[in-house]
């Protein structure tokens, strides 16, 4: 039998039933990979979060991050909705908190705050890295794998790899965004041609993005993992001054409408956050064998 105390979140929104809904797992030390996978399918989120270690004197613990096929080695609503479920198992939890959380081989600092009935949440994504852009050959078959026609495309802005963690295509829009899909079987090797491991279709100008597991059979909400690439792909490309925050929307076309803050520091660095709303808590319990 495994007996899983869990907290379920609603991250980027102040209100339950909205924004990106998050299973958040205590006490996960003493699971398998095999297991974490099981209850990653079972509760059919688009990902899944794992905590161990959780020591609250010193603000830490190691987090493992699932989706339905895969561990990642980082996500952002994840690490977000987390920080807040261990926000919320402090005796005092009032007061404004930093946290260090370990996700496969990097520590990410995440600063809560409590609100009224949520806990607002940010991470330190660190200072965006950009690989190359994406023309010619392979940039058209990645417009046309999304559905996309080059009237879609933005006729000033590249498509780019740009990385705070995992590598996101950015493909930039002017139209489109409501009919793009996935919708080639390959694709994921069309991301791998080109370094990238996820696709963010964005819309500069609302700005407004979307993307997908790489199968196309799961729209994300809303991406904290995209949103650091996003908006610093924007700065640089000078859509948006590098000294003021940018809110990223995503999550309308599905029903889920969200806002994602991205905040620049002087120093080149992303703070990604928003705000996480309690939703239920609950056990699992179920035979393993």
């Amino acid at each position: 039998m495994i007996a899983l105390e869990f907290r379920h979140v609603d991250v980027f929104s102040r209100r339950a039933f909205q924004g990106n809904g998050l299973v958040v797992v205590l006490d996960a030390e003493e699971l398998s990979p095999e297991l974490m996978q099981a209850v990653t399918r079972e509760v059919r989120q688009f990902e899944t979060a794992f905590l161990a270690g959780v020591d609250l004197d010193k603000r830490s613990a190691v987090l493992r991050i699932f989706t339905e096929d895969e561990e990642l080695d980082f996500a952002g609503h994840p690490v977000l909705g987390a920080a807040a479920v261990l926000h919320g198992m402090l005796p005092d939890g009032q007061s404004d908190e930093q946290w260090a959380l370990r996700v496969a081989h990097r520590t990410i600092d995440v600063r809560t705050s409590a609100g009224a009935h949520w806990v607002d949440v940010e991470m330190d994504q660190g200072v965006p890295q950009f690989g190359p852009t994406v023309v010619g050959a392979r940039a058209s078959a990645i417009q046309k794998a999304l559905g996309l026609t080059r009237d879609h495309l933005h006729p000033a802005l590249p498509m780019q790899v740009v990385s705070t963690g995992l590598d996101y295509l950015i493909v930039p829009v002017v139209s489109g965004l409501e009919q793009a899909r996935i919708c080639r079987p390959d694709f994921e090797a069309l991301l791998q041609d080109v370094g990238a491991k996820f696709v963010y279709v964005l819309d500069p100008e609302r700005p407004e993005g979307r993307t997908w597991d790489n199968a196309g059979r799961v729209e994300d909400v809303a991406t904290g993992s995209a949103a650091g690439p996003a908006a610093g792909y924007l700065m640089r490309h000078h859509v948006r001054p590098d000294d003021k925050p940018v809110l990223l929307h995503q999550g309308q076309y599905i029903g889920r409408p969200s806002t994602i803050r991205v905040r620049p520091e002087p120093d080149g660095r992303l703070w990604v956050g928003g705000p996480v709303a309690p939703v239920a808590t609950g056990r699992f319990q179920a035979e393993t064998a």
